[in-house]
């Protein structure tokens, strides 16, 4: 099942799948909920779905946007690896004194941010697949890339809407294994999940993508 869902300034009902609830009716792996940063992970997630030799039903999360969105496209060779990445390391920065975990649109919005402010200390994972959460794999990228960084799990969406709920305690009781302090970086609750103003939704005040690169106490 292919759900519009991201901030994109089209309302309430363009703007969010409802992706909280699904991720709360998931237990047990009878679902899985993903959601694609490139062209070349939604090509190697619908493979592993046809491939797979059982079957349980995919829901994936996307933005309209990310059909045509430059940061989203892949070079051919990518096309041809072996598998979906679960968490799509960071092969910009290795090295890095803060690390985000973030998903979908969000991410290519934090790179672009931190392009622009010419920073080398922040290292961005893309966590492609929300459920069944890949703890192994967000454990080992996440450890590659320096032990002792400080993380942030970084949602779009505001606290009371999107994955927010089902991830940060998950990603808390990864980090404190191993000695690492995590924090959010989100909007505010509100009762609708987004607003219907196109302005709001790119100014800096109301996009936390300008906080995400900058925001460094934990939380």
């Amino acid at each position: 099942m292919l759900l519009p869902h991201g901030y994109e300034g089209q309302g309430p009902e363009h703007s969010s799948a409802r992706l909280e609830r699904y991720l709360q009716l998931a237990a047990e792996e009878n679902i899985q909920a993903c959601q694609p940063s490139t062209a070349a992970q939604y090509f190697h997630m619908l493979r592993r779905q046809a491939r797979r030799p059982w079957r349980k039903p995919l829901v994936v999360f996307t933005p309209k946007s990310m059909l045509r969105h430059p940061d989203a496209s892949s070079p051919i060779e990518e096309f041809t690896r072996a598998r979906f990445l679960q968490v799509v390391p960071d092969r910009e920065v290795t090295d890095a004194k803060r690390v985000l975990i973030a998903s979908g649109k969000v991410g290519h919005e934090l790179k672009a941010e931190r392009r622009r402010r010419k920073d080398t200390s922040t290292a961005i994972l893309f966590l492609d697949q929300l459920y069944p959460l890949p703890r192994p794999e967000l454990m080992r990228r996440w450890m590659r890339i320096r032990t002792r960084a400080r993380s942030s799990g970084y949602r779009k969406s505001r606290a009371t809407w999107g994955a927010f709920t089902y991830v940060m305690p998950r990603l808390s009781q990864i980090a404190h294994a191993r000695g690492l302090s995590v924090r959010s970086v989100k909007r505010s609750a509100s009762a609708s999940p987004a607003t219907g103003s196109g302005q709001s939704t790119r100014d800096g005040a109301e996009n936390p993508a300008f906080t995400g690169i900058t925001t460094t106490a934990a939380q």
